[in-house]
């Protein structure tokens, strides 16, 4: 069941561990009104749910929820990849994915789903059974294939702990993300996956066994900080890059 609009901003409020003062010393209102608002004395016009969501960094979809539940018309579109209006932005992922190459490089969706490749991550993920429009958080979870050759699987499963809750945290709610965290909580409890507090590396490579080659590969991720739209705000480019010479090496002789 849809919540109401004073119980989502309560919610949201919470996420963010902000007070109604603080909300409403930032947003120009009166802290009155906002305590109006999460009992639902006060209705909120469009612009104050706009406003209120800007300022609490509240994700475009849960944006659309908030003004439906006061009976307003959504303010952000979910197009296709392929749509007309997207085309730049479409122009701009195939950019950065092909001319990262020889090193491998994927467009992720919101849940880890794999929106598109360049060859070398085609060649890469192809080899453990994974292709576009796959979920990498169902691989890491459930693909044999991959969970065998990622070497240092117990650290790479610790690292995605932590990264999908930063990415919870960001979207406040998400039932798909929920269930892979308390699914990876139950794998990472008791392992050694994590160095000792004081004695973090720069950085923490995934190491992949792919046939009688090693490739160590540390990752960048990038989002476009300038759309409304919410499939494009929530698409994430990944690049990946060598973390030694051999898979330097090897990556420039693989590629197609």
């Amino acid at each position: 069941m849809q919540q109401s609009f004073a119980e989502t901003l309560k919610s949201w409020r919470g996420v963010r561990h902000r007070s109604q003062l603080d909300l409403a010393l930032s947003t120009g209102v009166s802290a009155r009104h906002i305590s109006f608002l999460e009992t639902g004395r006060a209705r909120p016009s469009r612009a104050m749910v706009l406003r209120l969501c800007e300022d609490l960094n509240v994700p475009r979809g849960a944006r659309n929820q908030m003004l439906a539940a006061v009976g307003l018309a959504p303010a952000y579109e979910a197009r296709a990849l392929s749509a007309a209006e997207l085309a730049p932005l479409k122009e701009a992922v195939d950019w950065m994915l092909t001319r990262h190459a020889p090193y491998p490089a994927i467009a992720l969706d919101r849940h880890w789903g794999l929106v598109a490749m360049n060859p070398v991550a085609a060649l890469m993920f192809g080899a453990v059974g994974i292709k576009e429009g796959d979920s990498l958080i169902e691989a890491v979870l459930h693909n044999i294939a991959l969970r065998a050759a990622i070497v240092n699987v117990a650290e790479v499963e610790a690292l995605a702990l932590a990264r999908l809750r930063t990415e919870l945290a960001h979207f406040g709610r998400d039932a798909v993300l929920e269930a892979a965290i308390a699914a990876l909580q139950s794998r990472v409890a008791g392992t050694e996956a994590a160095p000792a507090l004081g004695a973090l590396p720069a950085m923490m490579p995934a190491v992949y066994q792919l046939a009688d080659q090693q490739l160590s590969l540390f990752s960048t991720i990038s989002q476009f900080g300038a759309t409304e739209d919410i499939a494009m705000a929530d698409l994430r480019i990944e690049l990946f890059f060598p973390a030694d010479e051999a898979t330097r090496v090897a990556l420039t002789a693989l590629e197609p």
